[in-house]
């Protein structure tokens, strides 16, 4: 039997590819030019272009979509947090003239009551340029939350807790 990220998800890829349908939408009023996928030349010294979940070059943006979650057991999915990591070097290999935005879906570990982007933005702020724009999607409730953080100090978003 395979194994998936999601219990009863089809593939990991389907689990994915619906979450960025999902971030798509929230979107598509503000960003109406919008494309998924979108493909942006970046890097250093030597450009190569780059698969963005979504995208548009007339509002200048990208956007990165990851649905992961805290495992079964409420461990720190570190394996997954290397993809965001990822994320972040990509974002910052593009041109600074684009708005970057980061979608996570809004997943909260129940002993701490943290959510697994304030984890990460806790704990990973030396890897996040600084004109990244974190963003939450509830699922449950179908909202979007921009989530408030200042890379210098404490995590100070609506989401999760503030704490060193």
């Amino acid at each position: 039997m395979a194994q998936h990220q999601r219990k009863n998800a089809s593939s990991n890829t389907k689990v994915g590819s619906d979450f960025e349908c999902l971030t798509l939408k929230h979107f598509i009023e503000s960003l109406p030019t919008l494309q998924r996928p979108f493909w942006l030349p970046i890097g250093h010294i030597v450009q190569k272009e780059h698969k963005f979940d979504l995208g548009c070059v007339k509002e200048k943006v990208i956007i990165e979509c990851k649905s992961h979650t805290w495992t079964e057991g409420g461990n720190v999915p570190s394996a997954k947090l290397t993809t965001w990591d990822q994320a972040m070097l990509y974002f910052f290999l593009a041109p600074r003239s684009y708005r970057k935005i980061f979608v996570v879906k809004k997943n909260v570990k129940p002993k701490t009551n943290e959510t697994l982007a304030a984890y990460y933005l806790r704990t990973h702020r030396h890897v996040i340029p600084d004109e990244v724009e974190f963003w939450e999607i509830d699922e449950k409730k179908n909202s979007i939350e921009q989530l408030v953080f200042d890379l210098t100090q404490k995590f100070t978003g609506k989401s999760g807790v503030n704490q060193e």
